[in-house]
């Protein structure tokens, strides 16, 4: 029997959660930057640096957010629409096979 499709809806359900696990660590590692103040590094130079570096990371980090976010819309949605079709499927055959021996 050929299968041209298959989808494992726990896997999609573990991916959707890792990536809300994802959204979370970065969120908590933004959180822990923005604490630490360039002024309290060192030279001046490393001072700017840091700065910097604070501001592409914020930067980079929100996009990055943003894009995950995406994905896992798309995933979640993904998720539930093949767990409605599963038991859609599962009831229709449930309702043919109902009574029936032969079944």
């Amino acid at each position: 029997m050929d299968r041209d499709l298959q989808v494992d809806t726990d896997q999609l359900g573990r991916f959707s959660r890792a990536l809300d696990r994802s959204l979370t660590s970065l969120s908590e590692a933004r959180g822990a930057l923005e604490h630490v103040r360039a002024d309290q590094l060192g030279t001046k130079e490393l001072d700017e640096a840091c700065d910097g570096f604070q501001r592409r990371w914020k930067y980079g980090a929100e996009q990055l957010n943003g894009r995950i976010r995406s994905v896992n819309d798309g995933v979640r949605l993904s998720h539930q629409g093949y767990v409605q079709v599963n038991r859609a499927i599962a009831a229709a055959f449930k309702a043919v096979y109902v009574g029936d021996p032969r079944a």
